[in-house]
């Protein structure tokens, strides 16, 4: 029988973060030896976004590189895991049962939003691995309903992966500040006092926070978070810090007491 795996948030910080030393590398690192083996992975990343739900059905996904700026080396990357077509379709299904209107996509890969925690916490890359797109104008109760239309897939042994940020400001980003704003605190720690209290209602209305604004200038980076909330059960704080000025790196368990963790 398949594992229950959780739903988690992730913070998936700069693209560099896999070739960083701190502890949220140190931490996705550790994630993926704790976790029990899924049988495929279903990411949702603030870095795909489309008006309709869309999932990618290719069989063999490239490594998307949708980022300017950096070293030739981050560009040489590569995150050969395999995809899931017929996961893809059940996912399909499931939303649509839900009047999502979701379609295939049969030609995108894996954005640095997935690959770049993936390659932390499963460098082997052999693990059947699918996205799913964001719909940045439906706002929080859409994606919170999406969630719960893939709530069954954690009982198929599917781990749902939604990578974000819990605080996402690049106006203030720093390469090795280490200081923290005070809305970025602030913002922080009402999320995790919300999701540990699973005061559901208020992470719905989040941009009613006084700090949402600068923790969170537009919604893509929170809005996995909200995904991972509807598939999952009472949430867990796994991981707390800070990087570069503006990126809280804050993960979450949606799960059950120990359900998908060895």
């Amino acid at each position: 029988m398949p594992t229950r795996m959780p739903a988690l948030f992730v913070s998936h910080g700069a693209p560099t973060l896999p070739f960083e030393n701190n502890a949220s590398r140190a931490f996705l690192s550790e994630l993926g030896r704790t976790l029990a083996r899924p049988r495929a992975i279903l990411v949702v990343s603030a870095h795909w976004q489309t008006r309709a739900p869309r999932v990618t059905t290719i069989a063999r996904p490239e490594t998307i590189h949708d980022f300017y700026g950096f070293p030739q080396s981050l560009y040489d990357v590569r995150y050969p895991a395999p995809g899931a077509p017929v996961l893809a379709e059940t996912v399909i299904g499931l939303l649509n049962t839900r009047d999502f209107q979701a379609r295939a996509d049969g030609t995108r890969g894996l954005d640095h939003g997935a690959w770049s925690p993936l390659m932390l916490m499963f460098p082997a890359a052999d693990i059947p691995t699918i996205q799913l797109s964001l719909q940045l104008g439906q706002g929080p109760h859409h994606h919170f309903a999406l969630g719960r239309a893939l709530a069954p897939l954690r009982e198929q042994g599917v781990l749902i992966l939604a990578s974000g940020g819990a605080v996402h400001n690049l106006a203030v980003w720093q390469k090795d500040c280490t200081a923290v704003p005070a809305p970025a605190r602030r913002f922080e720690s009402w999320l995790v006092d919300q999701v540990e209290g699973n005061n559901r209602e208020a992470l719905l209305q989040f941009r009613t926070h006084p700090d949402a604004a600068w923790a969170h200038p537009t919604d893509e980076h929170l809005l996995p978070l909200f995904v991972a909330m509807g598939a999952g059960g009472q949430g867990q704080t796994h991981h707390r810090a800070f990087l570069h000025n503006g990126l809280a790196m804050t993960a979450f368990a949606f799960t059950e007491p120990g359900t998908g963790f060895r």
